[in-house]
Order: C-alpha cells, then sequence, then structure tokens
C-alpha cells in the first residue's frame, strides 16, 4: 500500500516563537507514515524550516479527517 492511499500516524511542524508555548507559531510542513515493521518513518515534507528545527506530533482522529 503506498503513502498515497494511508493516513499519516504523525504530522511534522516547524515552530517557532520564543519558548512561550502561548506565542509560539506552529506551521505543518509535512507528514509521517510508519513503517508497516513499527520501526520507522517515511517523511513526505512540503517545505523545510529557516533554522533546521522539525517538531513530529502524533496525528490525532480530528487531523487525520482532512
Amino acid at each position: 500500500m503506498s503513502n498515497k492511499t494511508r493516513k499519516p500516524t504523525h504530522f511534522v511542524y516547524t515552530v517557532r516563537g520564543d519558548g512561550d508555548k502561548n506565542n509560539d507559531f506552529w506551521t505543518k510542513v509535512g507528514a509521517a507514515f510508519r513503517h508497516n515493521d513499527g520501526k520507522g518513518f517515511s517523511l513526505l515534507l512540503d517545505a523545510l524550516p529557516v533554522d533546521g528545527r522539525l517538531t513530529i506530533r502524533e496525528a490525532d482522529a480530528k487531523q487525520n479527517s482532512n
């Protein structure tokens, strides 16, 4: 099954801000798909962050419905 027909298990973000969680800006830049053996991920990135930092968070049902 290809990544195009599966829903991602995680989303990839770049987070910019001053460290205060209320003032940080989260921008979704891609998706992650868990490998069938559960030992890794395939990442599909639409953009890269300026500072090189990526954050990967588990996708919830609400996010995956898009």
